[in-house]
C-alpha cells in the first residue's frame, strides 16, 4: 500500500509539472508593443502592418539573463532574434489561449499568427513548429469582441472569430491584448473584397439582358438554381455572415445562425406546399423576417425561385393540372404587404412580375402578379405581421371588414386593405354618420373598459387589428377587449353643434364616459344626480322589472372602492343616565 501511493505522488507531482510547463503557471503581467510606420520603414514592412509581439516565456516567468555568462549571452541573444524573426505578411503574433473541444483540457495555449489572409495557430513560435489549424479570413467572416459577462465566469477575455468551417474561442487574461486581436482581424475582414453568391451574379446577368428575352430565357433554361425544385436547400441563395445570435437580442427567441436560419426558411416554404392550414406557417415565416431583417431579401429570392418557370414548362403545363406555386403566390402576396426588399432584390421582383405576365402561365397566378406590383407602391414597414383575417383576406385578394364603434351602442363596418391608415377610416366614417362639414375634429381610439388611446393618423389599421388578437390570444377570458372607436377628438365649436345632430349625442356620450372614469372633478352629490339622470335616461321611469346596468356605467368606481375602504365609524353608545338616578 505504501509504494502504491509512492507511485500515484511522483506521477501527480510529473503531470503537474508538465501541465505548468505546458500552459505556464501565473504569469506576469504580459507586455507588448505596437510598432509604428516609423519602424515599420526601417524593418523594410509595408505601411499598413500592425505587429503585436509577445516575448515568449517559460513556465515559471519571464527568462533572465543576468547571470548567465557574457560570452554566452550574445549566443542567445542572437538565438532569439532568430526565432523572433518576422514574415512580412504577418501582421499580427503571440500566445493565446483556445477552447478546444473533447479531451480534459477545455483550453489550450497555441502561438497564433494573423496574415493577410488568414489566422493560423502552432504549436510554438519557432520556424519550425507545427502549424495546427487555419482560419481563411473572407468577408464574411466575423468577429465577437470581448465582453464583461464572459470575463467574470471565466476570468478571462474572449474574442470569438467565424468563418466558414472553423470558429475560433480565443482567451487572453488582458484586455488591451484581446481587443487588439479582435481590432486586426476585423481589419483584415474589412479589407477582403464582397463574396457574391451564384444567385447574385445570375440576378446581376438577368438585369443587363433584360430587354434580350432569348437570353434571359436561356439563363433561366441552364440554371436550375434560379427556377422551382422540390429538393432541399443548403446553403443560403444570399450571402450572409459566418457567426451565430447568441449576442444579440434575438438569442431569447430561439434563433440560431443567420444562414441557418435562411435554409430553415425554405425548408418552411416547402411545408406550404402539402400544409392544410397555411396561415399559422406564413405567420411564422413573416414574425422570423420581422425579427431578422437581413433574412427578408433572402425569402424573396427563395420565393421568386419557388414561382419561377421557363417558357418551355408553361407549354408542357395544361390547365387540368394543379399548380404547386400557388401557396408560394399566397405567402409571396402576404410579404409584399409587409415588408419591402432592397432595391436591387425590389428590380428583380418586378422583373420577375412582368415576366410570369406576359409568359401566361395561368390566369389565377396573372391576378396574383398584378395584385403583388400594386401592393409594393403602397407598402411601407409593418410593426406587426398580418392578423389571421388578414392573411385570409390577401390569401383571396379582398378586402377586409373592419368594425368601428362610435359613442353609444351603434358601430360601423369599414372595408380596409392592408395599407389602410388611421386617417382614412376616419374620413369614411365621417362621410358615413354625415360629419364631413362638421368644424370639430374626430379621431380613432383604441379602448377597452379600462382605458383609451388616441391612434396616429398614419398608423396602419391592421397592425392595430393584429395587437388586438395578439392581446386576446394571450388572455381569451379577459373582460377588457379591445376595440376601436371613432371619437370627437377637439372641439373647436360648440354653438353650432345641434340638439338633434349625432354630434351632440357624441358629446353627450363621451362627456359621461369623462365623468364615470372621473376625469371630471365633481364632488359625491353632483355625482349621484348624474348617475340618476343617466339612469332616468336609459331606463325612463322606475320599473321594478326593469334589469339595471352595472353600477360602474354610472358612477365612477373609484368612488366607490374609495368608499368602501374607510374604516367603520363605531356607533354612538348609550346616552348617559342623569345624575342623582
Amino acid at each position: 500500500m505504501p509504494l502504491q501511493g509512492l507511485c500515484w505522488l511522483v506521477c501527480c507531482r510529473q503531470g503537474f509539472s508538465l501541465l505548468a510547463r505546458d500552459h505556464g503557471e501565473k504569469e506576469e503581467e504580459e507586455s507588448f508593443e505596437l510598432r509604428n510606420q516609423d519602424e515599420h520603414t526601417h524593418t523594410g514592412r509595408g505601411q499598413l502592418e500592425v505587429t503585436l509581439s509577445q516575448p515568449t516565456r517559460t513556465a515559471n516567468g519571464t527568462p533572465c539573463l543576468s547571470g548567465v555568462p557574457e560570452e554566452k549571452r550574445s549566443l542567445i541573444t542572437l538565438k532569439s532574434k532568430m526565432t523572433m524573426d518576422e514574415d512580412p505578411e504577418v501582421l499580427v503574433k503571440g500566445w493565446l489561449l483556445r477552447e478546444v473541444q473533447g479531451g480534459w483540457l477545455r483550453q489550450r495555449r497555441f502561438w497564433f499568427v494573423l496574415t493577410t489572409d488568414s489566422l493560423d495557430y502552432y504549436s510554438g513560435p519557432e520556424r519550425d513548429a507545427r502549424r495546427q489549424g487555419t482560419l481563411v479570413l473572407t468577408s464574411l467572416c466575423s468577429v465577437l469582441w470581448p465582453d464583461k459577462h464572459t470575463y467574470k465566469q471565466t476570468g478571462y477575455w474572449s474574442l470569438t472569430v467565424y468563418g466558414r468551417k472553423h470558429c475560433y474561442r480565443l482567451f487572453t487574461k488582458h484586455y488591451n491584448e484581446a481587443v487588439h486581436w479582435a481590432c486586426a482581424v476585423q481589419k483584415v475582414i474589412d479589407s477582403k473584397a464582397p463574396v457574391e453568391t451564384p444567385t447574385q451574379l445570375l440576378i446581376r446577368d438577368i438585369e443587363e439582358n433584360k430587354f434580350n428575352p432569348e437570353v434571359v430565357e436561356h439563363i433561366y433554361e441552364h440554371n436550375p438554381i434560379l427556377r422551382y425544385t422540390q429538393s432541399p436547400l443548403y446553403a443560403p441563395l444570399l450571402p450572409f455572415p459566418y457567426g451565430s445570435l447568441h449576442h444579440t437580442h434575438m438569442a431569447g427567441k430561439g434563433y440560431m445562425s443567420i444562414r441557418e436560419e435562411a435554409v430553415r426558411l425554405f425548408n418552411c416554404l416547402q411545408q406550404l406546399e402539402s400544409a392544410r392550414e397555411p396561415i399559422p406557417l406564413i405567420q411564422g415565416i413573416l414574425q422570423t423576417c420581422l425579427d431578422l431583417r437581413p433574412l427578408r431579401d433572402e425569402l424573396y429570392c427563395q420565393l421568386i425561385k419557388q414561382t419561377s418557370v421557363t417558357n418551355s414548362h408553361v407549354q408542357t403545363q395544361t390547365q387540368t393540372q394543379p399548380n404547386p406555386q400557388l401557396r408560394y403566390w399566397q405567402l409571396l402576396t402576404c410579404m409584399s404587404c409587409t415588408f419591402l426588399p432592397s432595391c436591387s432584390i425590389l428590380r428583380y421582383l418586378r422583373f420577375h412580375l412582368k415576366r410570369v405576365q406576359s409568359l401566361s402561365v395561368d390566369p389565377e397566378v396573372e391576378s396574383y402578379a398584378s395584385f403583388i406590383a400594386q401592393a409594393l407602391e403602397k407598402t411601407r414597414g409593418r410593426e406587426c405581421v398580418p392578423s389571421w383575417e388578414e392573411i385570409q383576406g390577401l390569401m383571396g385578394r379582398q378586402e377586409i371588414l373592419c368594425t368601428v364603434h362610435y359613442p353609444g351602442p351603434g358601430c360601423c363596418q369599414i372595408p380596409i386593405t392592408s395599407h389602410t391608415t388611421a386617417n382614412e377610416v376616419v374620413r369614411q366614417m365621417a362621410e358615413r354618420l354625415g360629419l364631413q362639414d362638421s368644424r370639430n375634429t374626430f379621431a380613432l381610439f383604441e379602448q377597452n373598459s379600462c382605458w383609451e388611446k388616441a391612434i396616429g393618423g398614419s398608423t396602419i389599421i391592421a397592425d392595430v387589428i393584429t395587437r388586438f388578437e395578439n392581446l386576446s390570444a394571450k388572455d381569451p377570458d379577459s373582460d377588457c377587449q379591445c376595440r376601436l372607436c371613432f371619437k370627437l377628438y377637439c372641439l373647436l365649436d360648440t354653438d353650432s353643434i345641434s340638439t338633434d345632430n349625432i354630434e351632440y349625442l357624441f358629446l353627450y356620450e363621451q362627456c359621461h364616459e369623462m365623468v364615470v372614469r372621473g376625469q371630471l372633478p365633481a364632488c359625491e352629490d353632483d355625482l349621484l344626480s348624474l348617475a340618476a339622470l343617466r339612469l332616468q335616461c336609459l331606463l325612463g321611469d322606475f320599473s321594478a322589472l326593469s334589469p339595471y346596468p352595472p353600477l360602474e356605467q354610472l358612477f365612477p368606481a373609484e368612488v366607490v372602492e374609495a368608499r368602501a375602504l374607510l374604516a367603520p365609524v363605531d356607533p354612538p353608545g348609550c346616552p348617559s343616565f342623569p345624575g342623582g338616578l
